[in-house]
Parts: structure tokens; C-alpha cells; sequence
């Protein structure tokens, strides 16, 4: 959260304007808000570097300097963040950072810089991922921390590179402007996104607009409903020395901002899509979720949805509480209000009443459950057929390359069933792919979700594909949310997308918990540490990614690199353990390891010989047990590449 200077003031810029905005944040109560960053765009440097080769301020902008600037930033208790390109020359014709990252790190480092934003103009033509990896080790070799922003517009798709190079934000868009058609057309180009932020790493749809151009006070409104629901940075572009008490009021909404800054387990995404009526939705991490109806038509309308859709089935009443009049009213389930015209009503909705009665104990296809709610692309989402086209009941057997399914769920992207758990499943498992109706055609994304929490998400599957395998554990999730989402290859024509055999495994209702979530008595990995929600990398802390076997992506677990043993307390309290072991993608289809669970002594499973491309799904009666070891060895084939994840790793409590 702060304020960058570029889309008020462009190259307009100096010291003062820096000095009297870092003023503005603290007397205007922004700061108490959480805006704490002051960003310098373009046109801050000189036109040429120093003696020795290094960036130094505009003569007469920053005659100052910056090193001066930062101090009385931080005086203020704020940041300063800074601009360069990851090219020959900045957006402006300045001169940029490519080649030069060691230098500039450090001289940003020197002066007490606290954000980079790191453009893509004066690109010669070499890979992102090779420019931005450049700046990304440059800054962590400076010992001071630096937020990393990258801004190469989406291009290359920096969702994927973006956390491997050090980055905490990447640009998902080209440049925003102050009009509600840019807001809405950068809006668009979240869809399918969702899945790539976590906590620490996020989309960035761009800069605030709030209070700039042509948008009105309802369109303010808006556009800040949906990026605080995006989970989106929230960085200013208004000018904060004359900032209306209307614009302020809406910058300043408590709530809206604690929708924002909530990491309740996966970013907001759109939910429905009825034309000008949209509905996106965010979790939140007590378990409510955050809710914009947006109306991008003309004229005032009806935008409606229910509480089953946005995963909170399964209870008598919901609690909703209007984020913009503070207002608070009761529901069965249906939440709709009337929007204005380029508006957005924003509810946080909660359950408040008795929960339903869970599935029966045992292994249940979800094609034979009630489902709380459903939506597809084409035609109704079928039971245990395909998608095929529009009509109900007008499917095939379900087929995923050479695979058949007796059981399963039709889909076509975008889709999403919500399935009721009430606490008492475990496990479940599917093998998902584009159905052979589709022949070659169609290329979709599979996601799973546990009251609204990202569980697991596929690589992109395309028609004529064998079936991946998906295992995600379900221990004290109210709802379970299958979800199928366009690939972002060629839309979504022909995508067709089948859940093969989705089986829920049901018992006793219980809390559940993330392994890497709880304290652990001790951890010990043969390179580097044991890595909480990512893998292993290699030596240094919290240089992996996202854990990833087999085709699949787990947003939590632990990376580890065998021999290693990860020892958590139980104290008694837990009843199973849950978890996907394999061997990390990052690896390159090399390493095996064997994986074990002990607890007390006692060995409770271990696996076989586990490959990149055999992962094994661990379910552990952990009853009674005071302390629980996860333990990877080597085999005959040594050390190398044996990067062991515990995806997933969950325990019933």
C-alpha cells in the first residue's frame, strides 16, 4: 500500500512534490490506513551516470539527492521506493538498469531504498526471465530488503517467473488510465490468474486511479471495491496534497482495506459473469468471504448471487455486512442489490446459522452427492457424462485421452460445482483432463478449492492429454469448490473438462490444519532448510517455489531435500495426517527418494521408491500420537536431486 507518482504527475516531478506527498500520507490519515510506501516513478535520474558508472538524481529535480529523500521519508515512518527498466533505457529515454543491476542494487541500497519497480522499456530482445533474474539476485546480494515489483506488462507471463526471481509483484496488464474503460478492461484480464498469487507474491493489475480523469465518485467506489478484492497492491496515483474529503473517504475505508490485506487462501476471482453484471469474491481468513457486485451497464440493475455460490452453503442463515454503508441484515442465502451504473455493492457474508448434516462416513463419487451449486460455461455441468454442447443429459461416457470414467463430472470452462463437506472428509482425489469429445482442441486449468482456500491447481491440460492425477487433503473444510478455468491459450472453445472419478473419503468431523502452518520441534534438510509452502530450491532460505509434482501445484506443504526430517507436536490431539509425497518438478524429472511418517518411535507408512512421475497420496492414522516425523531418505542413487516435497501436508484435529 502507498503511492506512486506517475500517473498524476509524470515526468512532473521533484523533491518537493516527493517531500509535501510523504506530508500529505501522514496528515490526511493515510498512513494510519497502511499506505506506507512513497514511490518515485521515471524521470528521477540524471541523464547519464557518474564517473563510476552509477545512477544519480536529476540536477535540479532532486538536487538533494535521494539519500536525503529516504531519510525524510522514513522519518515519517514510510518507505521510498524507486524506478528502473530492465533494459538499455527507461520508458523516458533515461538510462536504465540492464547490465548494470549489481551497481544500481547496491547505490539503491546505499541511499535506503525500500521498492523497486522494475519497467520493461529499452528491451533489447533477451529474455525476461534471464533481465529480471539479473535484478532480482542483485537485490537480495545487497543484504537490505527491497520489495521487488516487476513491470513488464504480463508479458512472458510473469505469474509464472515472477516468485523464481525474487519478485513480489508482477505486472499482470499494460498501463492503466483514468477512465472506467481501462479500469474494467485491466478487470478482464485477471480471469484465470487467481491461481498464480499466494502469500508474499501477487497480481498486480496496476495503479490506483482513485480520484484522477473522468472517473466518478461510484466508479472510485469500484474500482477500489475490485482491487482490494483482487488482493491487489494498492498504490495511489492521485495527488495527495489536494485530495477531496469524498476520494479521501473512499481511500480511507477500513473495511474495504481489510478485505484487501486479508490473506484468507487465494485471491478474489470472478465468480459470475451475466454480462454487465458481474459477481467476484475473495475468502477471508475467519472463514467469511468478501463479495463485489459489479454493474458495468448503463443504467441501474439487479446484481444478485447466493451464499452457495461463494462457497458458504450449507448453513440456515448468513450474516451480511455492507462494506461501504457499514449497514448489517440477515439472509437465507440469497444476496443481491441494486447496483447504479458503473458501480459496485461490497458485503462481507458469513454463516450464522446451523450447519447441515455431512456426508455419511466412508468413500463417495461426487457425481452421487448434492451439489450446493454449480455453473459452466456451455450448458449444465452433467454427472458422470461429458459437457458435450448446451443441452442437459447430452453427453458421452466420459473419455481423457485413452482413459475411461464410469464416474465423474461433465464440465466446460469457465465452471465450478461446490460440493458440501460439513468438516468430516478427509481426502479427495480426481484425474482430470480435456474430454476426447474435444479431440486435440480445448486447454483448461484445473483448480480445487476448500471453503474458498486454494488447494491445488493443474498445469494447463489440452485435448488428447492423458489424465493428471489430482490429491488434495480436505480435513475441516466446510465446502469443497471444483473449479475449471480457461487455459489462456486460444478461449474457450472446445474446452471441455472432465473431473474422472472425483472421490471424497468421509469419517468423523474434526478442525483441520496445514503442517506448515504449526510450529515444528525441529527440522533438518540435507541442502538448505526445510521449506514452509514452497520447495526446496537449493541452499539459501525461501528460494523455492510453488510446490509442484507431477502437474500439479500445491500453494501449501513443505519443501525438503532428502535425507530429512521434519518433527511436528501432536500432543495427542490429532487423529490423521494427509499429504501428496513426491519429487519437486524443479528437479527436471530427476531424483527418487523413499518417504516416511513416524510417530513416537513407531514407523506408520513408508513408501516406495518415489520418481518425478510417481507420487505417492499418504493417509496416516496419527490417534493418540505425541510427536510426528516426516522423514525422506535417499536411495541408490545418491543425493542429487532428491528436492522431496510433502504436498499438502494436513492434519485432522
Amino acid at each position: 500500500m502507498g503511492w506512486n507518482s506517475w500517473n498524476k504527475f509524470g515526468c512532473n516531478i521533484d523533491e518537493n512534490l516527493i517531500k509535501a506527498t510523504a506530508d500529505a500520507i501522514v496528515s490526511t490519515g493515510l498512513r494510519e490506513s497502511g499506505y506506507t510506501y512513497v514511490n518515485i516513478d521515471d524521470c528521477w535520474m540524471a541523464s547519464t551516470r557518474d564517473a563510476q558508472g552509477r545512477l544519480q538524481p536529476h540536477p535540479t529535480r532532486f538536487p538533494g539527492g535521494i539519500k536525503a529523500l529516504a531519510d525524510y521519508v522514513h522519518a515519517r515512518g514510510l518507505k521510498l521506493g524507486i524506478y528502473s527498466s530492465a533494459g538499455n533505457n527507461t520508458c523516458q529515454g533515461l538510462p536504465a538498469s540492464l547490465d548494470h543491476e549489481v551497481v544500481d542494487a547496491q547505490t539503491w541500497a546505499s541511499w535506503g531504498i525500500d521498492l523497486l519497480k522494475y519497467d520493461n522499456c529499452g528491451n533489447p530482445g533477451r529474455p525476461a526471465l534471464e533481465r529480471y533474474k539479473a535484478m532480482g539476485d542483485a537485490l537480495k546480494a545487497t543484504g537490505r530488503h527491497i520489495v521487488y515489483s516487476i513491470c513488464n506488462w504480463g508479458r512472458e507471463d510473469p505469474w509464472v517467473f515472477g516468485p523464481n526471481v525474487g519478485g513480489s509483484l508482477w505486472r499482470t496488464t499494460g498501463d492503466i488510465s483514468a477512465s472506467w474503460a481501462s479500469v474494467v478492461s485491466l478487470l478482464d484480464q485477471q480471469v484465470g490468474l487467481e491461481a498464480f498469487a499466494r502469500k508474499g507474491y501477487y497480481n498486480d493489475p496496476d495503479m490506483l486511479e482513485v480520484g484522477n480523469g473522468s472517473l466518478t465518485a461510484t466508479e472510485n467506489a469500484a474500482h477500489f471495491s475490485l482491487w482490494s478484492v483482487l488482493a491487489a497492491p494498492l498504490i495511489l496515483g492521485n495527488d495527495l496534497r489536494s485530495v477531496p474529503a469524498a476520494t479521501l473517504s473512499v481511500l480511507r475505508n477500513a473495511d474495504v482495506i481489510a478485505v484487501n490485506q486479508d490473506w484468507g487462501g487465494s485471491q478474489g476471482r470472478k465468480i459470475a459473469d451475466a454480462g454487465d453484471a458481474e459477481v467476484w469474491a475473495k475468502p477471508m481468513s475467519d472463514g467469511s468471504v468478501a463479495v463485489v457486485l459489479l454493474n458495468r451497464g448503463a443504467a441501474t440493475a439487479t446484481v444478485s448471487t447466493s451464499a452457495a455460490a461463494l462457497g458458504l452453503g450449507g448453513s440456515s442463515a448468513y450474516g451480511l455486512r455492507d462494506l461501504w454503508t457499514g449497514a448489517t441484515s440477515t439472509s437465507t442465502g440469497a444476496i443481491s442489490a441494486s447496483v447504479p451504473s458503473h458501480g459496485a455493492a461490497m458485503y462481507r457474508v458469513s454463516r450464522s446459522g446451523a450447519l447441515a448434516a455431512p456426508p455419511a462416513a466412508g468413500t463417495h463419487q461426487v457425481s452421487d452427492l448434492p451439489w450446493l451449486a454449480s455453473s459452466n460455461g456451455y450448458g449444465p455441468a452433467e454427472r458422470d457424462e461429458s459437457n458435450n454442447t448446451t443441452a442437459a443429459g447430452d453427453g458421452v461416457p466420459l473419455k481423457i485421452g485413452t482413459t475411461s470414467f464410469a464416474k465423474g463430472i461433465g464440465a466446460h470452462a469457465d465452471s465450478a460445482v461446490h460440493v458440501y463437506l460439513g468438516r468430516a472428509c478427509r481426502t479427495f482425489t480426481t484425474q482430470v483432463g480435456v474430454d476426447a469429445e474435444s479431440g486435440t482442441a480445448g486447454s483448461v486449468r484445473f483448480q480445487v478449492y476448500g471453503d474458498g482456500r486454494l488447494l491445488a491447481y493443474s498445469d494447463v491440460k489440452t485435448g488428447g492429454q492423458a489424465p493428471t492425477r489430482i490429491t488434495v487433503g480436505t480435513a475441516g473444510y466446510t465446502t469443497l469448490e471444483l473449479r475449471v478455468t480457461d487455459g489462456r491459450t486460444n478461449g474457450i472453445t472446445s474446452d471441455h473438462a472432465d473431473w474422472g472419478s472425483p472421490t471424497l473419503t468421509c469419517g468423523a468431523a474434526g478442525t483441520g490444519s496445514s503442517v506448515s502452518d504449526r510450529t515444528w520441534a525441529s527440522a533438518v534438510s540435507y541442502f538448505g532448510p526445510a521449506e514452509r509452502d514452497r520447495s526446496n530450491g537449493e541452499r539459501p532460505a525461501e528460494d523455492g517455489s510453488v510446490i509442484t509434482v507431477n502437474g500439479v501445484h500445491y500453494p501449501k506443504g513443505i519443501g525438503t531435500h532428502a535425507a530429512s526430517d521434519v518433527a511436528v507436536a501432536l500432543d495427542g490431539a490429532c487423529t490423521r495426517f494427509t499429504a501428496v509425497a513426491g519429487i519437486d518438478a524443479e528437479t527436471a524429472n530427476r531424483g527418487t527418494v523413499v518417504f516416511s511418517v513416524v510417530a513416537d518411535g513407531v514407523t506408520l507408512y513408508t513408501s516406495p521408491t518415489v520418481t518425478s512421475t510417481t507420487p505417492v497420496a499418504v493417509d496416516v492414522d496419527v490417534t493418540g500420537r505425541t510427536t510426528l516425523h516426516l522423514v525422506t531418505a535417499n536411495t541408490a542413487d545418491g543425493t542429487t536431486y532428491d528436492h522431496a516435497d510433502w504436498a499438502d501436508a494436513r492434519l485432522l484435529c
